[in-house]
């Protein structure tokens, strides 16, 4: 059973049953769509990884952006490190091991002065951040339940109990899930997943919270958030994403 806690919530993590599934897109949309109904919220992501030079990352950057708040780098986006590994990987071959007491200061000082902070993880929730601590850590770590964002097509089922069963295995409020990106014509697959993941995930008390259209080019370029927002206001449970936060 869903673990128990009450609906206001001062952040939230945002997870995926696996890379490439959306999170920074629906993470960013979500932070935009907040903002647009009078909530403050600050977004960051804890650790980059795939990235090279002075610049912004560009998932952090699209995470900063959604938020519209002028914030440094090292705040939104802690740790950033160049091969696209697994944070704790990309870590221990440069050399420079994730801080977790950096981590803690920077969701700290976005928590004080916001209703809400969105945070992105790297890849899923038991993907390490340093050899020590995943992402289910970091969220018992802040009190964060978990936002799952999943894939339409086949596997999906699979993944997303798994995620699930693992969050609460660590003691985790699960929001809910989020499907992202289902094809215009779906295949017989992708078609019944929604369905068959609302009746497996039901006696978990975890809702199916919305299932997001496939939008070509949404994880690239600046703004890919403003699609996304609007996909999430038409299609997601508004009435559950607005008990997540105090009212503003």
């Amino acid at each position: 059973m869903e673990p128990p806690g009450g609906d206001g919530v001062s952040g939230i993590l945002v997870t995926g049953t696996d890379t490439g599934v959306g999170k920074t897109a629906v993470a960013a949309g979500l932070t935009a769509l907040l903002r647009g109904e009078g909530f403050r919220v600050a977004a960051m992501k804890p650790a980059e990884t795939g990235h090279t030079g002075p610049g912004w990352p560009a998932d952090a950057a699209c995470l900063r952006e959604a938020s519209g708040l002028d914030l440094p780098r090292a705040t939104v986006v802690p740790f950033v490190f160049a091969e696209p590994l697994a944070p704790n990987v990309a870590a221990r071959g440069e050399g420079r091991p994730v801080d977790p007491l950096a981590l803690d200061a920077a969701y700290a000082e976005l928590a004080a002065g916001h209703d809400l902070v969105v945070v992105e993880g790297a890849g899923g929730l038991s993907v390490r951040i340093t050899d020590d601590l995943d992402h289910a850590d970091l969220a018992r770590r802040w009190g964060l339940p978990v936002l799952v964002v999943a894939r339409a097509g086949l596997g999906t089922l699979n993944h997303t109990l798994l995620t699930v069963s693992y969050a609460h295995q660590r003691g985790l409020r699960v929001l809910g899930v989020v499907v992202n990106g289902m094809p215009s014509r779906p295949d017989a697959a992708a078609a019944t997943n929604p369905d068959e993941m609302r009746r497996i995930l039901a006696p978990l008390g975890v809702p199916v919270l919305g299932v997001l259209p496939w939008m070509e080019g949404v994880d690239t370029g600046a703004g890919r958030w403003r699609p996304m927002e609007g996909a999430l206001r038409r299609h997601l449970d508004l009435a559950a994403m607005r008990a997540w936060v105090p009212t503003p």
